[in-house]
Formats: structure tokens, C-alpha cells, sequence
């Protein structure tokens, strides 16, 4: 091989390699960095920002309409907000994993008397989530740059409790593993009020899957299961809402949610207690919790 066909491969090699790290043909890339935790890249193609943790494009951690920032682009936001019809003004918010700052900044405005506490162990997340993703903290919105559990330990002692609880914390990969225990679980239930929520982000295609289901009952019992594409908990501390309960809620709730794009036609469809998963599923526990194996 020639020396300039070595050289032409290297710059081959390089451009292959440079499209890898900052994305395909169509996208735009605004910022990359290298944090203590993950690597976080944003960009935009067509109309929308993304930030994702990845070099490949293989998954979003958050993405925002350009031209309609109130919409809210995936179908997994639309389902958290599904817990309003378990809770419809809730007073106390805790959300653990920021992202882009969607959620916070979407049920801010549905509920601008609300409080919000917000808690991401990434402070360049954060950064980005102001700098590219319109999120504010405000009197009733504020953030906490440290571990979710780390957080709701604290909670504990300093006897806080809240209406809402949204657990939407993903690394690279999946939830950290320490998040989805049962251990975890029961440390958030000591956090809700008599009558709260929980709404938890998860995959629905995972091999956690029975795992997660099996750990969820144990601590909370009963709860609807919303499945397209991401798959949302929700759970409720005094026992799920009836049926009709949940139509009156939504029908009260409809002109609220309409300006971001979710609906009762699509929510209430997605309700189900179905038991889906496998009855002898093993429970995650802090000493079983081989979620980079699962």
C-alpha cells in the first residue's frame, strides 16, 4: 500500500470515527463534554434538541420541540404525567434524575403553586439542561447536585414528605442499579404522603422487566402499568383510583394538558393492573441487583 493511500485511509478511519462521536450526517451537534459520570452530547436534527449519554446514536435521554417547546416528544412524559389522574395537584414534588429539565419545567407550568425539588448527581447535566433545554430553577423549582438516594436518605431523617414522587435517573445504560431495589423502593415510600404517587420510568423490553415488576409489587402492591415503548409505573400509597375515578380526573385535568400534547384518548387506553410478568421472578434487592448482567 502506498503512502498515500495510508494516508488516505487515516483520514478515512478519523471521519468514520468523528461521525461516531458527533452523530450522524443530520444532525447538528451544539455542545460535547466528558463529565465525571457519562459523556453528554447535544444536538439538534430537524426539529428537535436532543442531549444523549452516548457516542453512538442509540438512545435520548431528553429531547424538546424547537419550533413547540411545550410538547412534550416522548410518549414516556406524556405517561408520568398520567399520575395526575392518581393525584391531581399534588403540593410536594421530588423528581429524581433532571435530564433536560422537561418534566420539572412541563409540571411547573400544569401546577405553578406546586414545589418541586429536583435532584441530579450530574452537574454538568444541569448545565446543559439550563443552557439548552430552557430549565430554570425558580422559587417553587430547585435542584440538589447529588445521588437520588443519597437524597431520599436525607429526606428520611429530616422527616420531608411529598405528593408526587417521578424516579426518571438513567445512566449510559440503564437505571443505576442501587435505584431499583427493593431496599430503594421502601426508602421512597417513607418519603410519600399517606395518599401519594409514584411514577416510574423504566424500559418495557428489558430482562429487568419481571425483575422490576416483582420488586415494585413487593413494596407497593397493585399498580398500573403504562407500556408503549418505555414502560411507567404508577402506584398510589392508599390504593388505585376506580376506574370512573380515574375518568373523572382526567376529564378535570383535559385543558391543562392539552397545550403539551397528552390527552385522555391516549392515556387512559394505556391503564392496566395486568400481571405480565413471571410469578417466581427473582426480587432486586442491595445485594441482587445484576442489572449490567439482566
Amino acid at each position: 500500500m502506498s503512502k498515500t493511500t495510508n494516508v488516505a485511509a487515516i483520514f478515512l478511519t478519523f471521519g468514520i470515527m468523528t461521525a461516531c462521536y458527533y452523530g450522524a450526517a443530520d444532525e447538528t451537534v451544539l455542545h460535547t463534554e466528558r463529565s465525571l459520570y457519562r459523556n453528554i452530547i447535544v444536538y439538534e436534527s430537524g426539529d428537535e434538541r436532543c442531549m444523549r449519554f452516548t457516542k453512538q446514536k442509540t438512545s435520548r435521554q431528553t429531547c424538546i420541540s424547537i419550533k413547540n417547546p411545550d410538547y412534550l416528544v416522548f410518549n414516556y412524559t406524556k405517561m408520568i404525567l398520567g399520575a395526575l389522574y392518581l393525584q391531581q395537584e399534588p403540593e410536594k414534588i421530588l423528581i429524581v434524575g433532571l435530564g433536560g429539565g422537561t418534566l420539572a419545567s412541563t409540571i411547573s407550568r400544569i401546577l405553578p403553586k406546586a414545589k418541586i425539588d429536583t435532584v441530579e448527581i450530574d452537574p454538568a447535566v444541569v448545565r446543559v439542561a439550563k443552557k439548552y433545554f430552557n430549565f430554570r430553577i425558580t422559587p417553587n423549582v430547585t435542584v440538589s447536585e447529588e445521588d437520588g438516594r443519597v437524597f431520599v436518605k436525607r429526606a428520611i431523617q429530616k422527616g420531608m414528605k411529598y405528593d408526587l414522587v417521578i424516579l426518571d435517573a438513567f445512566d449510559h445504560n440503564y437505571i443505576p442499579e442501587h435505584l431499583l431495589t427493593q431496599e430503594f423502593l421502601r426508602e421512597i415510600k417513607e418519603v410519600m404522603t399517606s395518599g401519594g404517587v409514584l411514577a416510574a420510568n423504566t424500559y418495557s423490553s428489558s430482562r429487568l422487566y419481571d425483575h422490576e415488576s416483582a420488586t415494585y409489587e413487593s413494596v407497593f402492591g397493585r399498580f398500573f402499568n403504562l407500556r408503549l415503548g418505555n414502560r411507567v409505573i404508577l402506584v398510589k400509597n392508599d390504593g388505585l383510583p376506580s376506574k370512573p375515578a380515574l375518568i373523572e380526573n382526567a376529564r378535570a385535568l383535559e385543558a391543562g394538558l392539552r397545550p403539551f400534547g397528552v390527552g385522555s384518548d391516549f392515556l387512559l387506553p394505556l391503564f392496566s393492573t395486568d400481571r405480565d410478568w413471571r410469578r417466581d421472578a427473582r426480587i432486586l434487592t442491595d445485594q441482587y441487583s445484576p442489572s449490567n448482567l439482566l
